[in-house]
């Protein structure tokens, strides 16, 4: 992994959607609807998850730091720079 500080994301969630997907930003929050409902934190696991494979990243090296029982939540990115990990999700919201 690269050697750099964790990258701190606000992510607004939305469990129980029909699918999981990242539905794109809003101004600086990312909007990702997820499949799984919110119970026994199913959901977070799943936005770990998402954001992971979406990142190129094991789903270990991305974390829900704050929020865990709230839609809005900071998710921490471990092993890219604040650049390349909005690079990367950028290109998935276009």
């Amino acid at each position: 992994m690269a050697d750099t500080a964790p990258v701190r994301l606000p992510v607004k969630v939305v469990p129980n959607a029909s699918r999981s997907a990242i539905a794109g930003w809003l101004g600086d929050e990312l909007k990702i609807r997820v499949a799984q409902p919110p119970e026994k934190n199913r959901a977070n696991r799943e936005v770990e998850a998402l954001l992971g494979a979406a990142l190129e990243l094991p789903a270990s090296s991305v974390r829900v730091v704050r929020g865990h029982s709230s839609p809005r939540k900071l998710v921490e990115v471990d092993g890219l720079p604040a650049a390349e990990v909005r690079q990367r999700l950028d290109r998935l919201t276009g």
